[in-house]
């Protein structure tokens, strides 16, 4: 998975319609799914406006998020890439949009963690003290990471999942990251891409910390900071395969750029935490 596919594929069967989840993030995010050789494949597209059509490039963040956490060895939901001819509101549209496949394993349901949290949780228990409880921190710890690297604006308790095997009852086990078109560069049109601060420490929604990515990551123990490899040229030449025609080069350089400061300023937070 993390492809490009790049012929243009007749997609117009697909109905689209909102997530009954979203998040409220300005904009509207269409969903679709179909099933395929008994497989469910679910779609999404960037940022949809009934005037111009869709726009943005969040389908493009999932894809380059992804391969970022290949390369970083966290566990994720793998995102395709699929150059598309699709129909909205009788109108056909040519689109990038994501393909992912469901990444429940036979015999599992799943619930959003939001939820969960509302029928499980103890008293006065936080969504991270019970996520703790069910012996996820190291799962926590790293999408905090994550989180601050690609400055995910929009990890609400809907786009977190739990797992639960129908024969063990109650035994759940958390549901790989998923989501991440709302990061990087997200909301920057391309002539404001110079003046854009890739440090800045943008308002994000987390289910479990508050609305700082950076101030998110004082809430893993310093000794249990993730530790992720150095990422190398041939790291970086693989997330940004292939992307040229799809966005532009200035738009690659910064979003390079913010995935190497960001690991930077993450190391030197982590160093000075753990002294």
């Amino acid at each position: 998975m993390a492809e490009i596919i790049r012929e243009k594929q007749d997609m117009t069967h697909l109905v689209w319609g909102l997530d009954r989840r979203s998040s409220g993030t300005a904009g509207t995010f269409l969903k679709s799914y179909s099933e395929l050789g008994g497989k469910k494949i679910y779609y999404k597209l960037s940022n949809y406006d009934p005037l111009r059509g869709v726009t943005g490039f969040e389908c493009v963040n999932e894809l380059v998020v992804c391969r970022l956490l290949n390369a970083l060895g966290i566990e994720h939901l793998d995102y395709d890439l699929i150059h598309a001819d699709i129909m909205l509101n009788g109108r056909r549209e040519e689109v990038y949009m994501c393909a992912s496949e469901d990444f429940k394993n036979r015999g599992e349901s799943k619930i959003v963690l939001d939820l969960l949290y509302g029928s499980e949780h103890i008293d006065s228990e936080t969504p991270l003290e019970f996520c703790l409880r069910m012996g996820w921190g190291v799962r926590i710890w790293e999408m905090l990471a994550v989180d601050y690297l690609i400055l995910n604006r929009d990890r609400h308790g809907g786009n977190m999942e739990a797992l639960r095997l129908r024969r063990r009852g109650s035994s759940y086990r958390l549901a790989p990251l998923f989501d991440h078109g709302l990061s990087l560069l997200f909301g920057c049109a391309e002539e404001a891409l110079s003046d854009f601060d890739v440090l800045e420490d943008r308002a994000v929604q987390s289910f479990v910390g508050g609305r700082s990515a950076e101030e998110n990551l004082a809430l893993i123990p310093p000794d249990r900071m993730p530790v992720f490899s150095p990422l190398t040229e041939d790291d970086m030449a693989y997330v940004f395969n292939d992307l040229d025609g799809i966005i532009s080069g200035p738009r690659q350089e910064k979003m390079r750029e913010m995935i190497r400061r960001r690991l930077e300023h993450y190391e030197d937070l982590r160093d000075k935490a753990q002294r």
